[in-house]
C-alpha cells in the first residue's frame, strides 16, 4: 500500500476508533437500558476495536478483523430492524 492509501486508511481507522469510543462511552453509562450482557460484549468489542486499530496503524496486523466486526454489527442491526 503506498502513502495515500495509508493515509486514507489511516483516516478511515481514525473515524471508526472515534465511533468504537461513542460506543463504549455510552455503553459505560449507568443510564443505558440495554441488557447487562450485551453492554459487555460491545464494550470488549470497542476495547478490541481500539487495541486492533493500534496494531494496523504500526503496519503490525491486518485491518480485516476490524471489518468483520463492523459488517457482523451491521448485520445484527440490519436483521433487527427488519424484525419490527
Amino acid at each position: 500500500m503506498g502513502p495515500a492509501g495509508f493515509t486514507s486508511l489511516a483516516e478511515a481507522l481514525h473515524d471508526n476508533r472515534k465511533l468504537w469510543n461513542i460506543f463504549a462511552i455510552d455503553v459505560a453509562d449507568p443510564g443505558n437500558s440495554l441488557p447487562k450482557d450485551l453492554k459487555a460484549r460491545l464494550f470488549y468489542l470497542a476495547e478490541f476495536t481500539n487495541h486492533h486499530t493500534s496494531k494496523v496503524l504500526a503496519r503490525q496486523a491486518s485491518v480485516e478483523p476490524l471489518l468483520e466486526v463492523n459488517t457482523a454489527i451491521m448485520r445484527g442491526l440490519r436483521s433487527r430492524g427488519s424484525q419490527r
